[in-house]
């Protein structure tokens, strides 16, 4: 009588045995994805870093090449280029427009002659690497007659953004473009700011003047690689 006793309770004993085994199972999986997850997101963010150290030898590259090719010109264009963000800022306003218009002026004409294609030329050989070339335009927040700061703002943006499209309808209509038109074209935006982005003095006030200006600047396609790489971590 005692053995079928003894039987009975170590059958009774072995569900919780193999609780206690698939327990331990999970856990081994649950440790293998964790393993798994480390791993890739270890991998994601060295090609984060590796993204992040090819953007800064491209911009370093590309302002040395932009600095080469305009270093002789952009003191007489009174003009200047920014290492940060890679932009040529046009900074003498009398020169671009006419008071209150978009036309360009001839001596802001001479200037994209000689000034657009070179600059195209050094930007074609960082073709994969350039998101965007934005033309943008920038004004004071004055404008005479305004019925206050918003309406001076609107008007700035109706004169800024006639302004950089007339810019970009000129350059790319230039014949020294030719070969690069299908490129600039589909890379090359206008860009009216109004005087959202004025330049501030050493006094914290606006400077007007240095606030009319027109840059060209270069936006890489880096935080764009970045942000896939992220959305592929989720």
């Amino acid at each position: 009588m005692s053995e079928p006793l003894f039987q009975s309770t170590e059958k009774a004993e072995n569900p919780w045995a193999s609780i206690s085994d698939m327990m331990s199972g999970l856990m081994i999986i649950f440790l293998f994805i964790s393993i798994a997850y480390m791993n890739s997101v270890t991998k994601e963010k060295d090609k984060v870093e590796e993204i992040a150290v090819m953007w800064n030898k491209t911009q370093e590259d590309l302002y040395l090449d932009l600095e080469k090719e305009f270093k002789d010109d952009l003191k007489k264009w009174k003009a200047s280029l920014n290492r940060e963000n890679l932009s040529v800022r046009f900074e003498e306003p009398s020169v671009f427009f006419e008071t209150g218009s978009a036309a360009l002026t001839s001596g802001f004409k001479d200037i994209l002659n000689d000034f657009f294609p070179r600059y195209i030329n050094v930007l074609s050989k960082y073709q994969g690497n350039i998101a965007e070339v934005r033309i943008e335009g920038h004004t004071s927040s004055e404008w005479e007659g305004s019925k206050g700061p918003l309406d001076a703002y609107f008007h700035n943006m109706q004169l800024s953004q006639d302004r950089t499209r007339a810019v970009l309808q000129y350059c790319l209509m230039l014949p020294a473009l030719a070969s690069h038109l299908k490129w600039a074209s589909s890379t090359i935006t206008a860009n009216g700011l109004s005087s959202s982005k004025p330049i501030i003095d050493a006094q914290g006030n606006e400077d007007p003047i240095l606030s009319r200006r027109v840059e060209f600047r270069v936006r890489t396609d880096a935080e764009k690689r970045i942000i896939t790489i992220l959305e592929g971590i989720k």
